[in-house]
Formats: structure tokens, C-alpha cells, sequence
């Protein structure tokens, strides 16, 4: 579209972008025919919430955490976006989607370009897009082998008995996964990504968890064990971050119990949280891209689940494990971490 006289277009594209690489592809073919790319706008709600744009803040405008914020330092990190509610009346579009195409591939997948990016030059839209999509770039292409090892999905009981879902549907409405980012910063340490809906609680959370202290001063004590440091942001229901660290008990003895700090936007700012849609309808307005999706970010993260998709595809015989309502999720899922000494938080 042309623009004369003063006059901008901007054209808003909700997900989801296309319903695999092909698809995305192609509608990004259609929209640059008529469209520049300054001019697209792709939403994600996720993005406009506070918790979601203060990583960034949180990461580069404090010395004490970038140093740490490392695979030295840094033992796995763990991201969750869970629901209690079902699917409602959206059986028709979500038994096509599912948890993958509808949450991972591009809610969560965003959170984790804002954990693991590099510091952009600056804050401008196309410097802070840049180093998002190094990171889905360097998320290594899953094999056949690696998507029975390292992901999981789930239905809850009764979803087959939705409303416009297929009696023999297979649809996921859970999934968990174990990624890597080959990168220098985060080679070896895992990040564990789970979603569902008919969960225990809404809950969305980045949980860093880094590695133990020596145990060594401790070993003639009564101390049995350090526990690690945590740091969470919260994003939903409730906006916060904490960090928790051990403390010595009072008393004579040398004991340590696990204590929280804790900071809720809520609580410091008195403002209730929003949907997110209103940060990113105003910078839509105001001609800033910093927080929506650009196209060669849309297909890397396509890319990163289309084997996936692929496997699933073909795997018309393997179960899918259910779960019942108010869990959180199939056992298999917990099995994910415990294969690596780990647990979900």
C-alpha cells in the first residue's frame, strides 16, 4: 500500500500465522505483495503484558543478574502457560490447532527469545527483533528420535466430548518439551516449555533456576543439602517476580531454610493488570514493531515445531496420554524432568 501526503497504513495480523512453515510462508507472500513490512503488525497479546516487556528491563538494566544469566551459572529454565479452563467454544478451531500451533509455537516461543537473547545495540524495533530470532535460529531441528524423547503431549479426559471435537480426535490439549539453544550463552542448559488447558490452576511463569552452591562448608553440619536459587516472573494471574535463597534458622545450630523475596506490580505500582492489547494497539499506532512478531521470526519458530507436527502426523497408532481435569498433565510429562534429576516447579 501506498502512502502520500502524510498518511501511514498499518495493517494488524492475528494469530495464528498460518497453521505450519508452508502456510506461514505463503501468507507472508500475500501480505508483501501489498504490503511493506514496516506496515504488518503480527499480535501477540503476550507480548503487551508488563511482566513480558519488563524481562528486558529486568535483564539489562540490573548488573547483578546479566553476569549470571549464563550457562555457567544457569542449570535449566523452566517455562509454563497453564489454564484451568477447557476449550469452550472453540472446539472447531482448536481441534485443527491444538496446544502447539495454538500456545508453544508462538506465546511461549517468544518468552523464550526474551530469556535467552543477547543485549540488542539498542531498543529500537528492528535491533531487539534481530537477536529474538538468533535465538529461535539456534534452536536445533528436533528428529524423529528426539521428538519421542523430548516431547510429550496429552488430552484431557472428556475433551473428545466437546462441542465441534472429533470423537477419535488426537488433538493435543497439552504439550512439554525439552529444547536446547546451541548458542555460547546456553549450550548444555535445557529449557523445559509446557502448556495445557484443564489444569490444576492459571498459571504463567519463566522460572530460572540456577545451579547449586558448593556443598563443601556445609558437609560437617546439619545441613543436608543447598537448595537452589530460583528466580520467577510471573506474568499471569497475578504479576510478580521473586527470587528465593537459603537462610541461616535461628538458634544455635546451622540450618537453613529456603525464603522468597518478592516484588508484585500490583502491590508497588497499584494498577490492575491488563490484556496486553492495549500497550500493542498504541505503539501499532505510533509506528513502533518492537513488540510484534516479524515475518523471519514467524517461520523459525514454525521451523522449530514442524518436525513435530510431522511426527505426530504420521504417528496414527501411539496413544495419546490423557490426563484428568485439575492435574497438571500426563505422568509422562514428569517423567521429562525426572529422566534429568529435575522436577516442574
Amino acid at each position: 500500500m501506498t502512502e502520500s501526503g502524510g498518511h501511514w497504513r498499518r495493517v494488524i495480523v492475528e494469530k495464528p500465522f498460518g497453521s505450519d512453515l508452508d502456510s506461514a510462508r505463503d501468507l507472508n507472500r500475500q501480505l508483501a505483495d501489498v504490503l511493506d513490512e514496516r506496515q504488518v503488525y503480527r499480535i501477540d497479546h503476550y507480548l503487551g503484558k508488563e511482566t513480558v516487556q519488563n524481562i528486558l528491563a529486568f535483564r539489562f538494566a540490573n548488573g547483578i543478574f546479566e553476569p549470571i544469566w549464563n550457562r555457567r551459572y544457569v542449570s535449566h529454565v523452566q517455562m509454563t502457560v497453564a489454564e484451568e479452563d477447557g476449550i469452550g467454544s472453540r472446539g472447531g478451531y482448536y481441534d485443527k490447532a491444538g496446544a502447539l500451533r495454538d500456545i508453544v509455537q508462538n506465546h511461549m516461543f517468544q518468552l523464550l527469545t526474551l530469556v535467552a537473547m543477547e543485549p540488542p545495540i539498542s531498543f529500537r524495533a528492528e535491533d531487539v527483533r534481530d537477536e529474538k530470532v538468533k535465538v529461535l535460529h539456534a534452536v536445533p531441528s528436533l528428529t524423529s528420535d528426539g521428538v519421542s524423547r523430548d516431547v510429550v503431549r496429552g488430552q484431557y479426559e472428556g475433551y473428545r466430548q466437546e462441542a465441534n471435537v472429533a470423537p477419535d480426535s488426537r488433538t493435543e490439549t497439552f504439550v512439554a518439551m525439552r529444547l536446547n539453544v546451541d548458542n555460547w550463552r546456553w549450550a548444555g542448559v535445557p529449557f523445559y516449555l509446557r502448556s495445557g488447558k484443564k489444569l490444576a490452576r492459571r498459571d504463567t511463569h519463566v522460572a530460572v533456576q540456577f545451579k547449586r552452591a558448593p556443598f563443601t562448608l556445609f558437609r560437617d553440619t546439619p545441613v543436608e543439602c543447598t537448595n537452589p536459587n530460583v528466580l520467577v516472573l510471573r506474568i499471569q494471574p497475578d504479576e510478580a517476580i521473586s527470587l528465593s535463597f537459603d537462610a541461616k534458622v535461628p538458634g544455635p545450630l546451622e540450618r537453613l531454610e529456603t525464603v522468597t523475596m518478592a516484588f508484585s506490580y500490583k502491590d508497588h505500582f497499584k494498577l490492575e493488570p491488563t490484556t496486553g492489547y492495549e500497550t500493542l494497539l498504541f505503539d501499532a499506532m505510533t509506528g513502533d514493531q518492537t513488540l510484534f512478531h516479524r515475518m523471519d521470526m514467524v517461520e523459525a519458530g514454525w521451523q522449530i515445531v514442524e518436525p513435530v507436527l510431522r511426527h505426530w502426523a504420521r504417528d496414527t497408532r501411539s496413544p495419546v496420554p490423557g490426563y484428568s481435569a485439575g492435574s497438571m498433565g500426563p505422568t509422562e510429562a514428569t517423567a521429562l524432568l525426572e529422566r534429568d534429576d529435575r522436577q516442574w516447579r
